[in-house]
């Protein structure tokens, strides 16, 4: 699945730059939609990001690619491998600029872990 997002001014930092906890949001809200869209009526949370390393900047204007994988599924949790893509509209080129793995578990309206459906 893909994702799209575009880097605007209430996301930089005061450097210039995009705001690294901007970017985490959209990482943790794109897998969320996978998830949601892959177990339709089940009601998932965070639990786990395997790294946080920004390997490249994006400033306004960079139009930014999520592309969404799912890894793997265990009895409640599922997890999901996300790339961030930089995309240059001039040349048209992409630079990855982050990745991790992020893993949600489906929980019943108390909060409690419950299996996934088969």
């Amino acid at each position: 699945m893909e994702n799209y997002k575009l880097v605007r001014p209430e996301h930089l930092n005061h450097y210039g730059y995009l705001f690294g906890g901007a970017l985490l949001k959209w990482v943790d809200e794109v897998a969320y939609i996978a998830a949601t869209l892959d177990y339709p009526g089940c009601n998932f949370v965070t639990i786990a990001m395997d790294q946080v390393k920004f390997r490249q900047n994006a400033r306004q204007g960079s139009i930014l690619r999520f592309q969404t994988q799912r890894r793997h599924t265990g009895t409640t949790s599922v997890q999901y491998k996300i790339n961030v893509f930089r995309k240059d509209v001039d040349t048209g080129q992409e630079a990855e600029i982050f990745f991790t793995n992020i893993t949600f578990v489906r929980v019943n309206l108390e909060g409690q872990k419950v299996p996934l459906p088969r």
